[in-house]
């Protein structure tokens, strides 16, 4: 267990020290009175969906390995909600994983994306402006894993895709992608 001390000494993420700066900005941009009430990032989920799991359970051992690396902390199996006769899927079985990130973490890995990642991406012209939730939420799909420097392209079995949610305080689609951009999130012109 990590003093006090060794916390405070630990430096903040780029992107946190950033958002720090940014803050002040947003909340004139957006005509927000209170500064409690300008939107921030709350968790970044990701996740990926292994159909392969229900014959083969190795499968889903290789994509936690990857979660792992990717993220830098353990995920969590996710499990079928129901069963479905035509896929051979019983309910309870695992499926996937996901990782929940949150504080530190959460802005390192979405450091690591915009800025490592993303510019790795074949034929890449930015994201969608249109997959905002209506709540401020922000969903995107990678179809390759092998976009993350952490993952080895020699050691993968298996190309896999995976989902990141941007869950964020805001109130609306506009609030949310503003706080995005200031990111200097890859948006589609």
């Amino acid at each position: 267990m990590e003093s006090k001390i060794q916390k405070s000494k630990r430096t903040a993420p780029r992107l946190q020290t950033q958002y720090a700066e940014v803050r002040a900005q947003l909340q004139k941009d957006l005509g927000v009175k209170n500064p409690m009430q300008v939107p921030h990032i709350k968790k970044i989920v990701v996740n990926i969906g292994e159909g392969d799991a229900v014959e083969n359970r190795k499968a889903l051992e290789g994509a936690v390995n990857d979660l792992t690396l990717i993220t830098g902390q353990k995920p969590i199996m996710t499990r079928a909600k129901k069963s479905i006769a035509t896929f051979k899927l019983r309910q309870g079985m695992p499926i996937g994983c996901a990782v929940t990130l949150r504080r530190q973490r959460m802005y390192e890995f979405l450091d690591r994306f915009i800025n490592v990642a993303v510019p790795r991406i074949r034929d890449f012209r930015g994201f969608s402006p249109k997959a905002f939730d209506g709540r401020g939420c922000y969903t995107l799909g990678i179809k390759e894993q092998i976009i993350f420097p952490e993952i080895d392209y020699d050691k993968v079995d298996k190309i896999r895709g995976l989902g990141i949610t941007i869950v964020t305080s805001a109130k609306t689609d506009v609030e949310a992608k503003a706080l995005l951009e200031k990111f200097n999130f890859p948006f589609r012109k």
